[in-house]
This record gives C-alpha cells, sequence and structure tokens, in this order.
C-alpha cells in the first residue's frame, strides 16, 4: 500500500476534547482504505489555521519534502489552511509531485477545474477568517463602548456572565486595594510589596502566590480606577465595573513605578503610624520623633507633633 500521512485538526483545547478529532480519523481512514492508501503516521494539531506558522502543519510539510511519505490525506480544504499562505506552500509540494487528497472533498487535484475549485475553496476558507474577525473585533469592541469588559475578571473582581460589568471580589478585593495603598505608601518595593501580599493571603485564582510581574501588571492596569485599557490600540473605555482604588491612589502608584518618587525610607516604626487620617482631606498622619524627646504614642497623640503626610 502506498504510504500517506494523516493531517486533522481543530482550532482549540475546547473542540480537542469532543468528537471532531475522532470524527475526522475516521473518515481520512475510510477514504485511505478505499484507495489504497497506507497512513504511515498521523499529524494531529490543535490550533487554528487562520495564520500561518502552525508547527505540526510546518513539521509534516517539511517531512513531505523530504520523500517519507507519498503524500498527505486532510479531511478538508479549511482543516489544512484558512490562510493563502499555507495554502500556496501545499500548492507547491503538488506542483512538485507530492500528492494532496482530501477525504471530505471530491476533488483532483491533477486536473485543472479540481485545481480551481480547490483554489476558490481555500479563498472562501481565507475570506470566511477574515468576516469572522471583523465581526469579533465588532463584538468586542461594542462591548467595550458599554462599558463591559469582554474578558476574563482582572484579579480582584469576579465575571457575572457575558454582558454584565465585573463585581468586585469579596476575598481578593481588599487585598488588592491594600497593596495599592502600600504601594503608594513608597515604603515598598515592588519585591517587598509581592512578599508581604503573600503573607497577607493575596493568591490567584488557582491558588499560587502572584509573580513579580503579576503585582506589576496590576499596579499598572487602570482597570482598578473604572477604565478599561487596551493595549493593542492604546484605546481606553470608561467601564461600569465599581473602582476599588481611588484616582489619587493610583497615580502615586504610578508616579512610583514610573522612578519619579524615592523609595521612602522609615526610620521610626511607631505603632499607630498611619491609622489616623484627617477628617476633612482624607490624608493619613505620620508621627516624628523630636530629639528623642517623645515616645511612638505621644508622638501621635500631640497634635503640634504630628505632621500630614500625602502618602495614603
Amino acid at each position: 500500500m502506498t504510504p500517506y500521512f494523516g493531517y486533522i485538526r481543530v482550532s482549540d483545547k475546547k473542540q480537542e476534547k469532543g468528537v471532531s478529532l475522532e470524527a475526522q480519523k475516521s473518515d481520512i481512514e475510510k477514504f485511505a482504505l478505499l484507495r489504497g492508501f497506507h497512513i504511515v503516521a498521523w499529524f494531529v494539531e490543535v490550533q487554528t489555521a487562520a495564520k500561518a506558522g502552525r508547527g505540526v502543519f510546518t513539521g509534516m510539510l517539511t517531512r513531505l519534502d523530504k520523500g517519507d511519505a507519498q503524500g498527505v490525506v486532510i479531511h478538508k480544504i479549511d482543516r489544512g489552511a484558512r490562510n493563502l499562505e499555507d495554502w500556496n506552500n501545499l500548492s507547491k509540494l503538488f506542483d512538485r509531485g507530492i500528492d494532496v487528497q482530501f477525504a471530505h472533498e471530491p476533488i483532483d487535484l491533477h486536473t485543472r477545474g479540481g485545481r480551481l475549485s480547490a483554489d476558490i475553496l481555500a479563498v472562501v476558507a481565507a475570506d470566511f477568517i477574515r468576516n469572522n474577525r471583523q465581526e469579533a473585533k465588532k463584538g468586542f469592541y461594542g462591548r467595550l463602548d458599554q462599558g463591559v469588559y469582554p474578558l476574563p475578571a482582572p484579579i480582584g473582581y469576579i465575571d457575572k456572565g457575558a454582558g454584565i460589568p465585573k463585581e468586585l471580589d469579596p476575598a481578593r478585593a481588599p487585598l488588592i486595594r491594600q497593596a495599592f495603598e502600600l504601594y503608594a505608601s513608597n515604603m515598598y518595593g515592588l519585591l517587598d510589596l509581592r512578599r508581604e501580599m503573600a503573607k497577607r493571603g493575596l493568591r490567584t485564582k488557582h491558588g499560587k502566590v502572584l509573580s513579580l510581574s503579576a503585582v506589576s501588571w496590576v499596579l499598572h492596569n487602570p482597570f482598578y480606577i473604572g477604565l478599561i485599557h487596551i493595549k493593542r490600540t492604546g484605546r481606553t473605555f470608561q467601564g461600569k465595573h465599581p473602582a476599588l482604588v481611588s484616582k489619587a491612589t493610583f497615580d502615586r502608584a504610578q508616579a512610583i513605578l514610573a522612578g519619579k518618587t524615592a523609595l521612602r525610607t522609615v526610620k521610626y516604626d511607631f505603632l499607630f503610624r498611619r491609622l489616623i487620617a484627617c477628617a476633612k482631606c482624607g490624608l493619613h498622619l505620620i508621627g516624628e520623633r523630636q530629639k528623642g524627646r517623645y515616645t511612638t504614642t505621644a508622638a501621635i497623640a500631640r497634635p503640634v507633633r504630628v505632621r500630614a503626610s500625602a502618602r495614603t
């Protein structure tokens, strides 16, 4: 029997768990049996064909070019290529005498009409992908215009369903707020903040301590003040989800991240430091030690020896 490869593909992990791969494989096996082909190797890919550069597909083309099989059987044209670059590479192999067969489409690539039909189907598949992208983009930005974030909720928030604004996570939201406030105090670097928040119990949805890059991402993310920023396009939208930190706290954190302020060293760690706030302006009060004359509690208790700080 003539040696052939079999190529099957689904677009994502969800489809991998379904019956699509097995159905494709079964159809190819029946097709190969009728034509006297022997499938010597299977190439299974879980990746969209919308873009060129699929690892399994490229590896199969390389082995075909080396002569490891006489040809390949693919379930349908859109399983092999939904972009014209991959279809062109497949066509080049066929032009060099390597056979390409489609189990679900009775197309004879050896004839001019069959080749034309295959080219048309490949173009239609590519256009289908382009249309899907446009519709997905339209829906994505439509949600953003409504103030709804259409992606998974960042840590500190929870998903409530499609088209519904994110809500605060009762377990993690207070910890995220604390992280911003501690960092905005300018007394914690990122490493110290990561360790401190780990002690306080801040964990990912999978129960892991946040990485340093994750902590930095949280502090940079304007989602926590009610905004939705799309980095790829640079556009920012007003979200309908509740803000988790004040804009003043967020702005101070950004200034520190940008290196516009020096890390403040705490010489005296007063017992009640930062626990008293002004009822009028909301700024916290920080105790001072004057020539070693005042104890911690005295420094806090005597207003004349207490100064206002812009750090929260």
